[in-house]
């Protein structure tokens, strides 16, 4: 009865998925190093719509008057903004392989690579987009903003120039250990299949007694 159920096809056997290679060591780097370098903007956001001094023109001493529907805006736009560069860890982390139990309706299920490779690159090519678009240059932020002002939004944006090519480089990796455990996953099988069918990989004691 025990060994019927175990063999139920509902539930793959752990065995039959592939074992995937841990990430190197740059690749956790480069993915812990992607939510810090969208940090600073996230905070120079905040900082705007509190009203700290962030350099200022001279005309706007206390900064520009912001609504609470802006306000709204600008603080979704930094946590969003954060959260998306903290996923980039899935593809280095175990939650990235399977999904946490406590996420409902896909909590526990395996996360698909392709799906993965596919999410990332469209978001790396959507950032690179946006990094373009900003650097074109923007002259309302310099209406309100001092030479010092500018300095400093420049030094706190400029990290994100390094988000897309980090993204892609940890993705690369993904796809690179993903694709090398389903290309072993067959011979291992096949490896496993010969031994017990009494192949080349048999006991010594069976290829005696076939002798016989």
């Amino acid at each position: 009865m025990s060994s019927r159920a175990d063999a139920s096809p509902h539930v793959p056997a752990t065995s039959a998925l592939p074992t995937v290679p841990p990430p190197p060591r740059w690749a956790v780097w480069a993915a812990h190093t992607v939510p810090l370098l969208v940090l600073p903007s996230g905070l120079w956001r905040v900082a705007l719509v509190i009203g700290l001094p962030i350099g200022y023109a001279d005309h706007l001493p206390g900064g520009p008057h912001i609504g609470p529907e802006e306000a709204a805006y600008i603080l979704s736009l930094s946590l969003i903004s954060e959260l998306a560069a903290f996923m980039t860890l899935g593809l280095v982390r175990p939650w990235g392989e399977v999904v946490p139990r406590w996420i409902p309706f896909v909590g526990g299920r395996r996360v698909r690579p392709a799906a993965a490779v596919t999410v990332a690159c469209v978001g790396a090519a959507l950032i690179a987009m946006i990094c373009a678009w900003a650097l074109r240059g923007d002259t309302t932020m310099s209406s309100i903003l001092s030479s010092t002002g500018v300095a400093v939004l420049i030094a706190c944006y400029a990290p994100l120039l390094g988000w897309s090519p980090l993204l892609l480089a940890v993705t690369f990796s993904y796809w690179r250990r993903h694709r090398r455990a389903t290309l072993d996953a067959p011979a291992a099988t096949g490896s496993a299949s010969r031994s017990a069918a009494g192949g080349p990989a048999a006991p010594a004691a069976t290829r005696a007694g076939s002798g016989r």
